[in-house]
């Protein structure tokens, strides 16, 4: 299935059955969305990695796929369209962050990208994980931002990383990021919107004052382990754990060592069964 069929068939009917889902379930319906979005950036992937025509020299740097729907290739590409888009920005700018902490000089430039658009009263909402309030960097950043008026959530976990500004939506298309995906279809977009508010209402307010590392993780630790002991029921990867948590796979041994303890398994294979057995308590 190419991009563009796979683009009408969530028009004509996916996106209407996630929203049922997240009336009933808000963690399954998250988990539903992340497999929904990644099969769109898988398609994306795949149809990018393609080999070219033999007259074609270099990929361009834009490809329309179909309405409403473009390939943005490479870095350079994205970032020019992000900034086009926050340019003309009317009401409002969405984001949400994966991965956890970022660099400060990715934060500091992020800032700069929307510092005008804010302080000028365009409503700004960022999603970032749990592990990103152990980061000074981003404390930092989420106290520049706030004093303008935006607000900051985090979530133990979330899908990919996503853009909106307005009426036009930016989603990875790749797993190192370098292509993405430009989205102005209305039906889209709207999706994609009431996606980022169904998380944004289950997610917690960044802390507004410093918070020692203890008191933070006190307050988001629990449903970190939570989210972890579910994908290793469900057999995700430590890789995958680590990327979708937004820690290292360092951080991510500790926390699989506080499980083990807590439920007295000697080894992995016996943490299995555990959790296996005891799902209903950690998968919700």
């Amino acid at each position: 299935m190419d991009v563009v069929k796979y683009v009408k068939t969530a028009q004509s009917g996916a996106p209407e059955e996630l929203c049922k889902a997240a009336a009933g379930e808000p963690q399954a319906f998250l988990r539903e969305l992340a497999t929904h979005l990644g099969l769109l950036a898988q398609e994306a992937a795949q149809q990018a990695a393609r080999p070219a025509p033999a007259a074609a020299m270099e990929t361009p740097a834009e490809e329309v796929v179909g309405p409403g729907v473009r390939y943005l290739h490479g870095l350079g590409s994205i970032s020019t369209a992000i900034n086009e888009a926050l340019g003309s920005v009317r009401r409002d700018i969405l984001t949400a962050q994966p991965d956890g902490a970022r660099p400060s000089a990715v934060l500091k430039d992020a800032l700069e990208s929307v510092r005008r658009q804010i302080s000028a009263g365009i409503a700004m909402r960022t999603l970032y994980q749990h592990t990103t309030r152990f980061d000074e960097a981003t404390k930092e950043y989420v106290r520049a931002v706030t004093e303008y008026g935006a607000q900051v959530r985090t979530l133990e976990e979330f899908f990919d990383r996503l853009i909106i500004v307005d009426d036009v939506a930016f989603i990875s298309a790749n797993e190192d990021r370098t292509t993405a995906i430009s989205i102005t279809e209305p039906t889209i977009v709207r999706f994609l919107r009431d996606t980022f508010d169904k998380a944004w209402d289950r997610a917690k307010p960044f802390p507004f004052v410093p918070l020692h590392a203890a008191k933070a993780a006190d307050e988001v630790v629990p449903a970190i382990r939570e989210s972890i002991s579910r994908l290793l029921v469900e057999g995700y990867s430590d890789k995958a754990i680590a990327r979708r948590i937004g820690i290292s796979e360092r951080s991510l041994q500790a926390h699989i060592a506080a499980i083990k303890q807590e439920l007295g398994a000697h080894n992995r294979l016996q943490l299995g069964y555990l959790l296996g057995r005891n799902e209903t308590t950690y998968v919700v």
